[in-house]
């Protein structure tokens, strides 16, 4: 039988997310100690970068979803 990985422990993986949040939050807050040199007046905005980042991998996500939509072959495309 195989060893239990310590991902499958319910706890280990609730310290991961709170460790992973918690360093989102850090560099959130962090974005507050320097002075930034925008081209653009939204660049200034608080958690610009963040947002915009975030917006654009939900973005790439469902415009990949709809292009599967679009490539998508038949299971036995390459059998004789």
């Amino acid at each position: 039988m195989k060893k239990p990985s310590w991902l499958d422990s319910r706890k280990n993986v609730v310290l991961l997310v709170r460790v992973f949040l918690g360093l989102c939050v850090v560099v959130l807050l962090l974005d507050l100690a320097y002075e930034r040199h925008v081209e653009f007046s939204w660049e200034g905005w608080f958690g610009f970068y963040g947002f915009f980042g975030f917006v654009g991998c939900v973005a790439l996500v469902l415009v990949a979803k709809e292009l599967r939509k679009l490539l998508m072959r038949k299971e036995d495309y390459y059998d004789d």
